[in-house]
């Protein structure tokens, strides 16, 4: 049986024959660590000089983009990330400045620490990570997690973070975006509840569902409901919809149209597995990653990897996959060129591809403990559901 979290977020499938050892993960904050990795050439380009300035973020019970902003606000530092880490995490990523210094900052917080490693000529980018490294640990799995060896078998769907795992909205934000339709958009950020979510913050997106108790709840927002705060006080301002929507930090309006673009990612992987297609051999006539991650016409190179569509509004219709893609665009009211806005263009995607399954190397299972590397953009939460297949994602850790 699939989650209903699951079918949420698209994803109707597992991809692997294998039972599940069930478990739960993040029970301690050190059962789940990640590490960033730079290719070689990035990191030879760091030197001791001045220049944009490359540091190392460790954190633990924060995620990277209310980190970063922390940093910003106690000691005006703006830095950039190469990837998004959550916060249920030990986590270690580079972030780099957005102008150029000649010295290094040195910061230690309760929940993350920041330290200095060198200068770069250009900001790294996220071209200049090429992956992960995950050690995890499965509290009170079943002893077939040793027998797990399919890890190569594995569709590349986008996790639960991408959705907001316990309140899996911003997909929902992002369609609303797309339809241009604001004030939708308002309203699932504000009042959208899930049975996942805590009881509190359940009872306040329901009062927060009567646009005349805005004024009365603004006070009482917790503090890990920043952007409902930032979006509520706009709205209290001046009743603007659209306004409120752009009061946003432009990374997370972004991110709610690519959580849509991944909603239906997650969908056409889903409905072409479940017909009978191929996803982890391309065939003649697909579109597939080179050993360069350069995109190439399928030439029978044993290196070369499936791509598929990642709708935006430069779309590429002439794949095997367009039958599913058009099924599930009409399905949905949406239309490829709905993703440029002329309305908010700082939001718009061309799209792209994205590969089919992912590249897991380095797997190692030693007692209740797994350990692996997977390239950028893949999801480690990916790897656990087919190992553990839980019942209940959040209830194991999720």
């Amino acid at each position: 049986m699939i989650p209903k979290l699951d079918t949420e977020m698209g994803i109707s499938v597992y991809s692997t024959p294998f039972k599940g050892c069930g478990g739960k993960i993040r029970v301690e904050s050190e059962d789940f660590f990640v590490k960033e990795i730079l290719s070689k050439k990035s990191l030879s380009g760091v030197s001791q000089d001045s220049g944009f300035a490359v540091y190392k973020l460790k954190k633990r019970n924060i995620d990277t983009f209310h980190a970063l902003q922390d940093i910003l606000k106690k000691y005006g530092l703006r830095l950039k990330a190469l990837g998004l880490k959550d916060a249920s995490a030990i986590t270690e990523q580079f972030v780099c400045s957005t102008s150029k210094s000649k010295s290094l900052s040195e910061i230690k917080e309760n929940k993350y620490s920041l330290s200095g490693i060198g200068f770069v000529k250009k900001p790294l980018s996220k071209k200049d990570m090429i992956g992960n490294h995950f050690r995890i640990k499965i509290s009170n799995a079943s002893s077939e997690i040793l027998h797990f060896n399919e890890y190569d078998k594995i569709l590349n769907f986008f996790g639960y973070q991408r959705f907001g795992s316990k309140r899996p909205v911003t997909h929902l934000i992002g369609k609303a975006i797309l339809q241009r339709n604001f004030e939708k958009a308002i309203e699932i950020l504000l009042s959208y509840t899930s049975e996942y979510d805590l009881p509190k913050n359940t009872e306040i997106r329901r009062k927060l569902s009567d646009k005349s108790n805005y004024s009365k709840i603004l006070r009482n927002i917790p503090p890990q409901m920043d952007l409902e705060k930032t979006v509520l006080k706009k709205m209290i301002q001046n009743n603007d919809s659209f306004a409120a929507i752009r009061a946003l930090p432009l990374t997370i309006r972004r991110f709610f149209v690519q959580a849509y673009q991944s909603f239906l990612f997650n969908k056409t992987l889903s409905n072409a597995y479940e017909n009978g297609e191929n996803l982890f051999t391309p065939q003649a006539n697909d579109i597939c990653y080179n050993k360069n991650g350069l995109i190439e016409k399928y030439s029978n190179d044993y290196l070369q990897r499936l791509a598929i569509p990642f709708i935006g509004y430069s779309y590429y219709k002439k794949t095997r996959f367009n039958y599913y893609i058009s099924k599930i665009l009409n399905s949905e009211e949406i239309r490829a060129k709905d993703f440029f806005l002329k309305e908010m263009q700082e939001v718009s995607n061309e799209g792209g591809f994205r590969n089919s399954s992912i590249n897991c190397e380095q797997f190692l299972i030693k007692n209740d403990t797994i350990s692996f590397q997977i390239s950028r953009g893949s999801y480690a939460t990916i790897i656990l559901r087919e190992i553990m297949k839980p019942d209940n994602p959040i209830l194991a850790g999720f």
